[in-house]
């Protein structure tokens, strides 16, 4: 059983991908109800954790302003969310990092604390959040001790997220309120939830 403790926990807010299917803008930053996206997503786990960082690779000082750490990929040219994964785990100082993407504005008020219980309630290695039907893999509860195979992975050219998981021994934790996995990742999507 894992004795996981919330100061053992970065978060990770994911922020560095190209937008494509938001017509390659900066999604963190695109306006929604009055604010950005990556700004709610900050207002609302500041409130489960002061340990935050954001990935981010392009705009980096209006991400900087927010106040928290930001941290580029090593990897150039947009290689996805593992490689977010990857860039936070060498800039943290904790044992693990819980990873949240910047265009998922709902976050449910006990995430970062659900995550660590599903982890220790355990023997896994890993956590990542279900909708109860479907594996959320960006919203991830990760070991540091796993980069040396995380690094290896990515070396391979592979950038699929639920194949490395398959590597690993996981547990997955079920959260009952699917708007928690609400992406906005096109202009319609912007309206729908606007």
């Amino acid at each position: 059983m894992n004795q996981l403790q919330i100061e053992d926990i970065t978060v990770v807010i994911l922020a560095g991908g190209k937008g494509r299917r938001m017509g390659g803008q900066d999604k963190g930053l695109v306006n929604y109800k009055n604010s950005s996206l990556v700004k709610h997503v900050i207002d609302a786990i500041s409130q489960q954790s002061d340990k935050i960082i954001i990935n981010a690779n392009r705009n980096l000082d209006e991400y900087s302003a927010f106040g928290y750490p930001v941290v580029e990929d090593t990897l150039n040219d947009f290689q996805g969310p593992l490689a977010g994964f990857l860039a936070a785990m060498s800039n943290v100082s904790t044992d693990y990092i819980l990873t949240m993407p910047c265009d998922g504005p709902v976050i449910i008020e006990d995430y970062v604390n659900k995550m660590k219980q599903g982890l220790n309630e355990s023997t896994a290695d890993l956590a990542i959040a279900s909708d109860g039907s479907r594996m959320q893999p960006v919203y991830a509860l990760i070991p540091l001790k796993l980069a040396g195979s995380l690094q290896q992975f990515l070396k391979t050219g592979e950038r699929k997220i639920d194949l490395w998981y398959q590597q690993h021994n996981f547990t997955l934790v079920e959260f009952d309120d699917s708007e928690l996995f609400t992406n906005i990742n096109t202009p319609q999507d912007l309206k729908k939830y606007s």
